[in-house]
C-alpha cells in the first residue's frame, strides 16, 4: 500500500503561483504559459465582478453574485479568497484539488492578500 500511495503522490500536479498587484500582467502570463506548457492549466476563479466584454463565464472566470460568493466563504470552498476593489475573488478548493489529484499542474494568478493565505494552506506551492 505504501508504494501506490507514493505513486499518487509523485503523480499528482505542481501548484505554480504567480503573485502581484491588479493590473500587472498576471493573467496574461498565466494563459501564455497554460497555451505553450501541455501539463498546465490556468485556475478559473469565482468573482463577484461584472463580467467584461468578450469574457466567457467559466473560461475567463466564474460569476457569481455576492451572496453566493459569500456562502461559500462560509462552507469553506474557497483555498483563498480577496477583497480587490471592491469586487470578491477566490480559488475553488475542490477545482484545484481535482485538477491536481489528476495530475495536472495548476498555476493561480492571485494578488498579494490570496498569496499569503496559500502560502499558510499549501505548502507545496511554488
Amino acid at each position: 500500500m505504501r508504494k501506490n500511495s507514493r505513486n499518487r503522490l509523485a503523480a499528482r500536479g505542481h501548484l505554480f503561483i504567480v503573485s502581484a498587484p491588479s493590473g500587472a500582467g498576471k493573467t496574461t502570463l498565466c494563459h501564455k504559459l497554460s497555451s505553450i506548457l501541455p501539463n498546465l492549466r490556468h485556475s478559473v476563479s469565482y468573482t463577484t465582478r461584472d463580467r467584461r466584454t468578450g469574457e466567457v463565464n467559466n473560461r475567463d472566470y466564474t460569476f457569481v453574485t455576492e451572496g453566493v460568493f459569500r456562502r461559500m466563504i462560509k462552507r469553506g470552498e474557497f483555498v483563498e479568497w480577496a477583497k480587490v476593489h471592491g469586487n470578491l475573488y477566490g480559488t475553488s478548493r475542490k477545482r484545484l484539488e481535482e485538477m491536481r489529484n489528476k495530475g495536472i499542474n495548476v498555476i493561480l494568478d492571485i494578488d498579494t492578500q490570496g498569496a499569503r493565505q496559500i502560502r499558510n494552506k499549501c505548502s507545496d506551492g511554488v
